[in-house]
């Protein structure tokens, strides 16, 4: 299985939300942490993604995705800062991955890639968050990125039982 990591062109996002609404939901059901609580059906997923669709199509956000055979399995955001004061920097978000495929280094080429698009836009500066102490807390430390803190008590949990912090990162790219 070959994976392929590409950013979702305007026009290419209508036929992408099926499949992101099935990555949304698989990490809400596994646990994650990512603004949602289980249980998150695929078509509760689908509302996020059209809900975000105007900013896609503004191009304020960037999605990529990766595929394993056509299918996508990953998906994370640029999310372009529009404020006039603020024309350097861009936050991550919706870094998923579908739990099926992971453990195969889509995340880090995700994070990678939407690295990439950033300095291509003039954005040297990234922020994101994560659950303290995930998976993605890690990945995030070994791909460079500094921890500012956390945030106790931030926000519920995946499955909405309990509260957790939230670490707070940033990264300064060569531009």
């Amino acid at each position: 299985m070959t994976a392929s990591i590409e950013i979702l062109s305007r026009s290419g996002y209508a036929e992408a939300i099926d499949g992101l609404a099935d990555v949304l939901s698989d990490c809400v059901e596994g646990g994650a942490s990512v603004n949602f609580v289980a249980p998150y059906p695929p078509d509760m997923a689908r509302r996020f993604w059209d809900g975000i669709a105007p900013a896609v199509e503004a191009g304020d956000i960037i999605v990529a995705v990766a595929r394993i055979d056509g299918r996508i399995v990953g998906t994370a955001q640029l999310q372009l800062i529009t404020k006039p004061n603020q024309p350097h920097r861009a936050e991550i978000g919706k870094m998923l991955v579908h739990r099926a495929a992971r453990r195969q280094g889509l995340a880090r080429a995700l994070l990678t890639r939407l690295e990439g698009e950033a300095t291509a836009r003039g954005r040297w500066l990234l922020v994101l968050d994560t659950e303290e102490g995930s998976a993605a807390h890690a990945l995030y430390k070994s791909l460079g990125w500094s921890e500012v803190g956390a945030i106790p008590d931030f926000a519920l949990t995946g499955d909405g039982k309990a509260y957790c912090a939230a670490m707070f990162f940033y990264k300064r790219l060569a531009v």
